[in-house]
C-alpha cells in the first residue's frame, strides 16, 4: 500500500478526543467518518440489526432514539438477500432506509456461533447454510467484497475466532492467522476514502499472545481497532484484564471497540477502562423474552405481579413505551402480541443509549468517577456491594467505590 493510500485510508475515519478522564482511562470521542456530516460520539453503543435490521423495529423508530450507528452482519446478508441485490439499492444505508452509520461485522463470529456448520482453513471458512444447507467460502478478500457492497461506514477485518474458553494451541493459531488475514483484509480494500477498516485483537486469555497481536496489528494501516474473542463466557476477572491489556497498548488516536458487550455494569466498567464502542444483542433478545432494563436491574414483565401494576417500566424513563404504557399493559401484551417485544425493545434500546449519553456527558464535565459511584449505587443498592471484579476492575483505574 502506497504512502497516499494509508493517509486516505487514516482521513476516512478521524478520532477527535474531546476529553479524558484524569482518574480513570474514560474519554470522550469525536469519531469523523467520510459519509456524515455529523461525528459519532463515544462512548457508544451500537444496536445489532443482523439482518440489516432490528426485529420489530423501524429505521424511523430507531432514528428517533437518536441512535448513532447499528450493526450489520456480513454473513447473513451475504447469503439472504445477497451483496449484488443490496448494490443494486444503493447500499445497506438505502436498502434498510437508514441514514445513519453502519458498522458490519465481517462473519467471523459464525467459527463460533454456527461452529458446527464452518471448517476453518488458512485460506478461509467453508460454511454450511443454516437456512438450506447449500456451502459457501469465505476469505479475507471475499469478506472485504461483501462489505464494500454493502457500503457499510465501518468495516470489520475477517478474523478466525474461537470461544473465549479455548485453551491451547488453537488459539495462538487463531491469532497469527488472524493478523495474516488482516493483511488480506488491507490489500482487498479498494474503498479506503469511503470506508474504515478495523483490526480486531485477538489471543484469547493469553497475555503474551494478545500482546502479540497488538503488536503487530498497531503497525497496519487500519483505521481503528476491535478487542475480540471477549465476553464468550470467560470469567469477569479474566475478562476485565485483557480489556485493560488492549487499551493499554492501543493508540490514543484510534477508536478502541470492544465487541459484543452490551450489560449495562460492563459498558460502564469499560469505558472507564478505555473503550469507545460496544455492540450486543442483548437489550433487543432480552426485551423478545419480557425483560425490561432499569436503573435498579432488570423487570421481568411477564410475572404475575406486574398484572395490575399501573406503572410504566421505569418513572423517569423519557422513552415512548413509559411515557404511554403501563407495566401492567405490556405484561398483558406479552400474552397475546408480540408487539409486546417491540415496546420493551424500544425501551431497551432507549435506556443503553441514554446510558452512554450520560457517561459521556460526565466525562465532558469532569465528574465521570462519581457518575460511576451514583449508577452500581442504584444498580446495587450501594457502590461497595458492586462485584468484585468490577470493584478491582475500577480500582485499576483509580476509581474508589468507597469515596
Amino acid at each position: 500500500m502506497s504512502k497516499l493510500q494509508t493517509f486516505v485510508l487514516k482521513m476516512a475515519c478521524t478520532l477527535v478526543v474531546r476529553a479524558e478522564c484524569t482518574t480513570s482511562r474514560a474519554r470522550a470521542c469525536d469519531l469523523l467518518l467520510s459519509r456524515l456530516s455529523e461525528p459519532l460520539r463515544s462512548p457508544v453503543f451500537m444496536p445489532v440489526g443482523t439482518h440489516g435490521a432490528l426485529k420489530g423495529v423501524t429505521a424511523a423508530q430507531l432514528r428517533s432514539l437518536r441512535c448513532q450507528i447499528c450493526l450489520g452482519n456480513t454473513y447473513h446478508l451475504g447469503l439472504r438477500p445477497g451483496p449484488e441485490l443490496i448494490k443494486m439499492a444503493g447500499g445497506l444505508h438505502s436498502f434498510m432506509g437508514w441514514d445513519g452509520a453502519l458498522l458490519t461485522d465481517s462473519g467471523g463470529f459464525q467459527m463460533v456461533s454456527l461452529s458446527k456448520l464452518a471448517s476453518v482453513t488458512e485460506e478461509g471458512v467453508t460454511f454450511s447454510s443454516p437456512y438450506d444447507g447449500s456451502v459457501s467460502f469465505l476469505t479475507p478478500e471475499r469478506s472485504i467484497e461483501i462489505q464494500q457492497a454493502l457500503g457499510s461506514d465501518i468495516m470489520m477485518q475477517l478474523d478466525d475466532v474461537v470461544s473465549s474458553t479455548t485453551t491451547g494451541p488453537r488459539v495462538e493459531e487463531a491469532m497469527w492467522r488472524s493478523v495474516r488475514w488482516l493483511d488480506r483484509c488491507v490489500a482487498a480494500h479498494c474503498e479506503p476514502s469511503h470506508q474504515t477498516l478495523f483490526a480486531i485483537i485477538q489471543g484469547g486469555l493469553d497475555e503474551k499472545l494478545r500482546l502479540s497481536c497488538l503488536q503487530e496489528m498497531c503497525c497496519r494501516p487500519v483505521g481503528g481497532y476491535a478487542i475480540g474473542g471477549l465476553s464468550g463466557g470467560e470469567d469477569k476477572e479474566s475478562f476485565w484484564r485483557m480489556v485493560v491489556l488492549c487499551t493499554s497498548v492501543l493508540p490514543r488516536d484510534k477508536p478502541r471497540y470492544l465487541m459484543g458487550v452490551g450489560y449495562p455494569t460492563d459498558l460502564i466498567v469499560c469505558t472507564a477502562l478505555g473503550c469507545d464502542m460496544f455492540d450486543c444483542v442483548y437489550p433487543t433478545r432480552t426485551a423478545r423474552f419480557g425483560t425490561a432494563l432499569v436503573p435498579w436491574g432488570t423487570l421481568q414483565l411477564k410475572h404475575g405481579k406486574y398484572a395490575h401494576d399501573t406503572l410504566p417500566i421505569d418513572p423517569d424513563c423519557s422513552c415512548l413505551t413509559c411515557t404511554r404504557y403501563s407495566r401492567s399493559f405490556l405484561h398483558l401484551l406479552y400474552k397475546s402480541d408480540s408487539t409486546a417485544g417491540q415496546y420493551v425493545t424500544l425501551h431497551n434500546i432507549h435506556y443503553q443509549l441514554s446510558l452512554m449519553a450520560d457517561a459521556r456527558a460526565s466525562i465532558l464535565g469532569g465528574r465521570f468517577p462519581t457518575f460511576v459511584r451514583s449508577f452500581l449505587g442504584r444498580m446495587y443498592g450501594q457502590p461497595q456491594a458492586s462485584p468484585k471484579w468490577v470493584a478491582d476492575a475500577l480500582s485499576y483505574v483509580n476509581i474508589n467505590l468507597e469515596a
